[in-house]
């Protein structure tokens, strides 16, 4: 056992350790895995001063009650997220955390992601890192296919989570991170068998609004809407499939692929969601609506290589800050809500 440990109070609902996920074993039957919000899992890692792929903690809706038993920590949190931080030099006083900035934890302080917000991922990286047993050099964890740390499992309620090492007195970090995009348009380009599908029907795949149905996770994500019909068997031989495929089955209602894929599929393409838009895509909640706009390859890396180049600039903005002007106590916050509202 290691010096410096959470116990877990509480799990979440989907909470697993994950990095940039696992590259050139498709072949063998293992997907890709990873985050799913790379952007998210970066700016935690930046924000830290870690490693671009550090692995960090993934949770879905709700997140984990972490207790520090030993050790100290800097620790950021990344997304829409509801969390807050109970210090035990405080008589474990609840103070409201602020998401894309750094806190120091001491051994003893509690921390309870509670929710996510207008999203539903949400990320939480330490300095130095978890203390995991990765699997062809991935922190990431495949929960179907039982691979990666954890014994490639969720995290579970009453076990422990070691980390890397003790960090205090650092320089505590912030920055500002742009809101998501709101539009609910996503871009695609043209699927390898487009050609499945008739002129009507390919025009009322782009035309026409579809819903994200409750049949939603890191494996893929299932729309409800005007049924997508095949003028070909829906079915195809298998062949290797991507994270961002739009595969048609027989139903008509559309599956997006996710990071946690089949590394095989045999339903016909009609297209693939643009990286820039799977993130977009999978922050969507159910009951949300979406819509596709067709674009060409080069704009889709065009768009992918202005989004990693706006990301290097906004690192640019981090900067040092004081805790002690930072952090309200609960009642502070209702406080200061119910002046504003006034």
């Amino acid at each position: 056992m290691s010096n410096c440990y959470f116990s877990v109070e509480r799990a979440g609902i989907y909470t697993t350790f994950q990095d940039s996920g696992y590259d050139f074993l498709q072949h063998f039957g293992v997907t890709t895995g990873g985050v799913v919000d790379n952007n998210l899992f970066r700016t935690a890692n930046k924000l830290l001063g870690n490693d671009d792929n550090e692995p960090v903690i993934e949770f879905a809706y709700q997140g984990p009650k972490l207790k520090l038993e030993k050790g100290n920590v800097q620790i950021a949190i990344t997304g829409d997220v509801h969390f807050i931080i109970s210090k035990k030099s405080e008589n474990y006083t609840d103070t409201l955390g602020k998401c894309f900035q750094t806190y120091q934890l001491h051994e003893g302080d509690i921390i309870d992601i509670i929710a996510t917000k207008s999203s539903i991922y949400g990320y939480f990286g330490l300095l130095g890192g978890f203390k995991l047993n990765k699997y062809n050099s991935s922190g990431s964890t495949l929960v179907r296919s039982k691979i990666g740390p954890n014994d490639g499992r969720k995290i579970q309620e009453n076990q422990l989570i070691e980390f890397n090492k003790e960090s205090q007195n650092e320089k505590l970090k912030q920055i500002s991170f742009p809101t998501t995009d709101k539009s609910n348009v996503i871009r695609v380009i043209e699927g390898p068998q487009e050609s499945f599908f008739s002129l009507e029907t390919i025009n009322q795949f782009y035309n026409s609004p579809f819903t994200i149905s409750k049949s939603a996770d890191r494996m893929g994500i299932r729309l409800d809407g005007n049924q997508i019909i095949s003028k070909q068997s829906p079915n195809i031989p298998s062949e290797g499939i991507i994270k961002g495929s739009v595969q048609v089955p027989g139903d008509g209602n559309p599956i997006v692929l996710m990071v946690d894929h089949p590394t095989i599929g045999g339903y016909p393409k009609i297209a693939t969601v643009i990286l820039n838009d799977l993130v977009k895509l999978a922050q969507l909640s159910f009951g949300k609506e979406v819509s596709f706009e067709k674009v060409s390859i080069e704009t889709a890396e065009n768009l992918y290589y202005e989004n990693k180049n706006n990301l290097d600039e906004i690192f640019k903005s981090i900067k040092n800050y004081n805790n002690k002007y930072l952090l309200y106590t609960l009642v502070e916050c209702q406080i200061i809500t119910r002046l504003y509202f006034m």
